[in-house]
């Protein structure tokens, strides 16, 4: 018990001495108003504040999102493959598959992934 008390306190120093570590090295690097700035736009938002928004930018980070969260879902369907005897798996990832490249062909061929014309 009297163990398991003395990692925890050192666990405890460690943290709170990278953490104000962290803290301290954030403040002087937060000094530069260059860095603080977003650039993810492609635009300043302190000059061109009523620009219109880029709907191809915003069409292209939804799709890129939709299409990383069926990637994601499709990471247990492979350990699912290799510890069951069963064809449901195998099946279910296949229609998955397919209407996952249904989807990008349709994308495809509306044109949503030229970034330019």
């Amino acid at each position: 018990m009297l163990m398991n008390m003395s990692y925890m306190f050192i666990l405890f120093i460690t943290n709170m001495v990278l953490f104000l570590l962290g803290l301290i090295i954030y403040k002087r690097s937060s000094n530069n108003r260059e860095k603080n700035t977003p650039f993810e736009c492609g635009f300043d938002p302190s000059i061109y504040t009523r620009s219109p928004f880029s709907m191809r930018f915003f069409l292209l980070a939804v799709i890129f999102l939709i299409f990383d969260v069926e990637i994601i879902l499709l990471i247990p369907l492979t350990m699912n493959i290799m510890n069951t005897n069963t064809h449901w798996p195998f099946t279910s990832s296949l229609i998955f598959l397919v209407i996952l490249l249904m989807g990008l062909l349709h994308e495809w061929n509306q044109g949503s992934l030229n970034w330019m014309k």
